[in-house]
């Protein structure tokens, strides 16, 4: 009752740890459930209460940083919906099922938009969808963590794309699956991470990239291809490439500078490619491969 009568959100300099208990001044005593022991002393304490009822006490400790030797010196991280992330070392990172949850969630706001403004009822199912969303939250949250961190412990050089988020969410088709994801979020954690971690360094690559254009093995250039396309042929050297996996690999290199068409590179390093692809590209299947017979 005391803290329901504060606001959603406030700081207490004013408190003392004693086991599983917390001592707010002018408030009294309450029982905390501890997500993770506290590294060090905090030094305050802010009280948050969300959508759905429930209060979190977020504390303020000082912490070092943290060394730890990294398994590989860099990884190109390709972002998609389907499959959350494919690196460039060939492993994939599935996202969580959102799609029971958000059937639910939807249902509820159905609900909710049919029922009486300040009835009983209807706060009843709004406190039902906000437990709903946080649950979907929660997961998204987790998943995110736990990703990023070993992302950046495992790897030196993380290099990531720079996605124009809020222009694909235009995509109507498209938004849903988008927004489910977390990408932005994603990028933000694991800068944070790294600036907590020695030696560690993540790189943003323009989105003007072209990752899912070139051949990651030869540098060949075929162009832009449709996204129902998922897996490519270089008529060049010959490779098959799964497409996101080419990216992964291109996303690296432009990260560090040795792609061919990366702006990362001067243009007098540039490689020249002999040959006309799109005349190439127009050929058919048989004759290409003749070429390179």
């Amino acid at each position: 009752k005391k803290l329901n009568q504060q606001s959603a959100r406030f700081v207490r300099t004013g408190f003392s740890l004693k086991g599983n208990k917390l001592e707010l001044a002018k408030l009294g005593r309450f029982k905390v459930k501890w997500s993770r022991p506290l590294p060090s002393e905090p030094s305050s304490v802010t009280i948050i209460r969300n959508t759905a009822g429930q209060y979190h006490a977020s504390f303020v400790v000082e912490i070092g940083s943290i060394n730890i030797e990294p398994l590989r010196p860099s990884i190109g991280v390709d972002l998609g919906i389907k499959t959350f992330a494919f690196l460039s070392t060939g492993d994939r990172v599935e996202s969580p099922g959102y799609n029971r949850l958000d059937r639910k969630t939807r249902r509820f706001q159905r609900k909710l938009a049919r029922q009486v403004k300040g009835s009983k009822r209807r706060e009843k199912t709004r406190l039902r969808l906000a437990k709903l969303k946080l649950k979907t939250a929660n997961i998204r949250k987790d998943f995110l963590h736990k990703t990023t961190t070993q992302l950046i412990h495992e790897n030196q050089v993380v290099v990531l794309e720079d996605l124009a988020v809020k222009n694909m969410l235009g995509n109507r088709k498209l938004a849903r699956a988008i927004s489910e994801q977390g990408w932005g979020t994603a990028r933000t954690m694991c800068e944070a991470k790294a600036s907590m971690v020695n030696d560690r360094e993540v790189r943003i690559i323009s989105r003007w990239e072209p990752t899912s254009q070139i051949c990651s093995d030869c540098g060949f250039r075929w162009g832009k291809v449709a996204l129902s396309v998922r897996s490519i042929l270089c008529v060049s050297c010959g490779t098959e490439h799964d497409r996101d996996g080419n990216a992964a690999k291109n996303i690296e290199k432009s990260g560090l500078g040795l792609t061919q068409d990366s702006k990362w590179t001067k243009n007098g390093r540039k490689t020249r490619m002999s040959g006309n692809p799109t005349a190439l590209s127009s050929q058919p299947y048989s004759e290409q491969l003749g070429l390179f017979a």
